[in-house]
């Protein structure tokens, strides 16, 4: 696997703090996601390059690794045991530091550990177990098909998957199916699928996490004198008692009534509407002399 350099991929430097990483990868995000980019298969290859870098560099441990390992950080665990086993072997007296190997032992012996394996004069042979390759996919819905939890079949290399997609996913949200990536090595584990969602929004609301946001157009005598009106939320009609007087721009909050919040069942967040007071046109002479004289007595 070539050396990938997530640092450049965000355009940071290797001192970025996580407040600039987080910064830099919602900035590319939004230039190359796919909602954006519609067809471009470029802009989609640079989408998953940043969501694979921000994987790495958001989390700590594994930023850690990386800095220290670089394309081999997913088996900075193995590494750091093997060569403690490696400096315990030669501190016993075993063959490499016997033989005065030096150097050279200790490169074979990271070479078997990688998979080429030796075995020494006594017998003694090296062999490590690793974790199969990561598998990427995505998936493609809507935002409809985010607001209750379902099933769904995928099909990844030839192989059907069923999974249970969780109510609440967000776009470019990336989820892990352990255990159905490629084949690991000298017996070990297989790999994960990581799976990236794209929510499309072909919806009159605007999503925040679990938060919705729509826009209700309001006529100019019920904003004057209240009433209550009916409002669209995302799963069905609702009543709303509007206020005498209320302006163009105001908001209310519906508690409850936003979107699923992601694995916590039965929790959802706020829809917040803002009224758009419709303007009176074609007026009648009976309404325009009502207006005049509201206007003298204002």
């Amino acid at each position: 696997m070539p050396y990938i350099d997530y640092y450049k991929i965000l355009g940071i430097s290797k001192t970025a703090t996580s407040e600039e990483i987080k910064k830099a990868y919602r900035k590319l995000a939004r230039k190359y996601h796919p909602d954006v980019n519609p067809n471009d298969k470029d802009a989609e290859h640079k989408f998953k390059e940043i969501n694979e870098a921000n994987e790495v560099l958001s989390h700590s441990e594994n930023r850690k690794k990386y800095d220290e390992h670089g394309k081999d950080w997913k088996h900075a665990d193995e590494i750091n045991k093997a060569r403690q086993q490696q400096r315990q072997y030669q501190s016993s007296g075993g063959q490499y530091a016997s033989e005065g190997y030096g150097d050279e032992a200790y490169s074979d012996f990271f070479e078997s550990m990688f998979g080429g394996g030796r075995t020494t004069g006594g017998g003694f042979r090296r062999e490590t177990k690793f974790k199969g390759q990561d598998f990427n996919a995505s998936l493609q819905l809507n935002l409809k098909d985010v607001y209750a939890s379902h099933k769904q079949t995928l099909t990844v290399n030839g192989k059907n998957i069923r999974l249970t997609i969780p109510a609440g996913v967000e776009n470019g949200q990336i989820i892990r199916i352990k255990g159905h990536g490629g084949e690991g090595t000298n017996g070990g584990p297989k790999g994960d699928l990581l799976i990236q969602f794209n929510i499309l929004n072909n919806t009159a609301f605007k999503r925040d996490r679990s938060n919705l946001y729509s826009n209700v157009a309001l006529d100019f005598y019920t904003a004057v004198l209240g009433g209550d009106i009916m409002v669209d939320t995302f799963d069905g009609k609702v009543k709303l008692k509007v206020k005498p007087g209320t302006q163009t721009d105001s908001k209310v909050k519906l508690k409850g009534k936003g979107f699923p919040v992601y694995k916590k069942e039965e929790q959802f967040g706020d829809l917040y509407i803002t009224f758009k007071i419709e303007i009176p046109t074609n007026l009648s002479e009976k309404e325009r002399t009502l207006f005049e004289e509201l206007q003298k007595n204002k």
